[in-house]
């Protein structure tokens, strides 16, 4: 069991720390929402004015999805776009936001992009189309999406698929090891091998070539506990619960007594060692030379 905890523990602790320093590189590109609304209200305001209009109002700026933000005005309005251009750079850069933006100015009636430029921080990148044609007076959204942000780690669906995947995967191979494991120890055509001997439980005995030895139904009990778990230390509080429970009293040696008792009957056999572990329980041994 050990063995696959421990790789289970070791990938679970990669993922967390891939997870933490890769959300933390991410948070350094998202956009601070409160700010981004703030800004856009003040485009909106400063394009109403533009209009000598001081009464329209400026509807609450929609986040529409990640970086992505929609400011609507509850007048129609008219505007060039080169204005448009400097109202939104100049309210951005009073909020300390990136150079680094997409507007989209659409027609309210048919959802139609009226206009649409490109802002980046590379002058080589920017593209402003058609400076200086007016666009008429309509409805309009003006929707921004910041191009250089990227979707926190923390916020990809993709990643929270991926991680609860491996996570599942892991779960399936320690119970597919597990089963395997108690498969592979069960008796086979009625016995079960432990080292050169024969372990017979319906029957109550051991056989090693001709030589017939047999269990009592304790002694029984006991190895058929021991082999489930061969070659792990079993409890004493296990062994005592499972073979004694039932049984009435218990008494506090009886445990020692049968474990002496199994031991001397692999006496024949150096490979196998029903040990001792101090202050924990007994582990039975097969050694493979």
């Amino acid at each position: 069991m050990n063995r696959i905890c421990n790789p289970l523990l070791v990938t679970l602790s990669v993922i967390l720390w891939l997870s933490f320093i890769t959300s933390c590189l991410d948070k350094k590109n998202e956009v601070p929402t409160e700010r981004v609304k703030i800004a856009l209200r003040d485009a909106g305001n400063q394009l109403l004015l533009s209009n000598k209009d001081s009464t329209s109002l400026i509807l609450p700026v929609v986040v529409l999805e990640v970086s992505k933000y929609r400011l609507s005005l509850d007048n129609d309005l008219s505007f060039d776009p080169s204005n448009l251009v400097e109202v939104i750079q100049q309210s951005f850069n009073k909020a300390s936001l990136t150079e680094n933006y997409r507007v989209e100015v659409i027609q309210c009636s048919d959802e139609e992009v009226a206009y649409s430029y490109k802002m980046s921080a590379s002058e080589e990148q920017t593209i402003i189309p058609c400076a200086g044609r007016l666009l008429p007076n309509n409805c309009y959204f003006i929707e921004v999406y910041f191009t250089d942000i990227t979707v926190p780690f923390y916020k990809s669906n993709v990643i929270w698929i991926g991680l609860l995947g491996i996570t599942l995967l892991m779960i399936f191979m320690m119970y597919y090891h597990k089963r395997s494991s108690t498969s592979n120890r069960k008796p086979n055509k009625n016995y079960a091998a432990i080292g050169s001997f024969r372990f017979y439980p319906e029957k109550h005995k051991l056989v090693k070539s001709a030589q017939e030895i047999s269990l009592s139904k304790k002694e029984c009990e006991l190895l058929e506990i021991f082999y489930e778990h061969l070659n792990d230390v079993v409890k004493r509080e296990e062994l005592e619960r499972r073979v004694w429970e039932d049984n009435g009293v218990f008494v506090g040696r009886s445990l020692d007594t049968y474990i002496s008792k199994l031991r001397k009957k692999f006496n024949d056999d150096p490979s196998i060692k029903i040990t001792n572990v101090h202050g924990v329980g007994y582990k039975l041994e097969v050694i493979k030379e």
